[in-house]
């Protein structure tokens, strides 16, 4: 096998992430239709080509949420298997921060139906309906503790990032 089939066949994750911002007690949380199911989920989704992880989850949360996002931490890097496809695997960066207000005239993402604020104790009552167990995987880190400096993450090869 030669470089260029021995690069084609590598396995390489889905990259994802996802945005935790609490307040008060409570959580911001999208439901959403995934998979046939509503489902609950924290404001996350793809890394897309040339992007960096923080404009990731800035756009992520802004599509699904109508809100723009500060990040403040790392709370965690999660490798997930996909529960229905077994050669689907998910590398989620969940970051923790804060939110403006909804922009009222702003639509959110397709399949999102609304966004909710719920607690934890909400959450495990409803956990059948979460979209994976990193939802709550994250929300408990977060409680936790678990908060790592941004700069962990290097953007000095990304444009304008000088």
């Amino acid at each position: 096998m030669n470089k260029i089939e021995k690069h084609a066949r590598q396995w390489k994750p889905n990259v994802t992430v996802a945005a935790i911002v609490p307040r008060g007690d409570r959580f911001l949380l999208v439901e959403e239709e995934a998979d046939g199911r509503i489902v609950l989920n924290q404001p996350a989704g793809h890394l897309e080509h040339d992007e960096h992880l923080l404009d990731a989850v800035r756009r992520e949360m802004l599509e699904e949420t109508a809100r723009n996002f500060r990040p403040q931490s790392l709370v965690g890097v999660y490798l997930y298997p996909h529960r229905l496809a077994a050669d689907i695997t998910y590398l989620r960066f969940c970051f923790a921060g804060s939110c403006d207000e909804a922009d009222p005239g702003r639509e959110l993402d397709e399949g999102i139906r609304r966004t909710l604020w719920l607690g934890r104790t909400e959450l495990e009552e409803n956990r059948e309906r979460l979209r994976s167990p990193l939802v709550m995987k994250c929300i408990d880190d977060y409680l936790a503790g678990r908060r790592y400096p941004l700069e962990v993450l290097d953007r000095s090869l990304f444009p304008g990032s000088g």
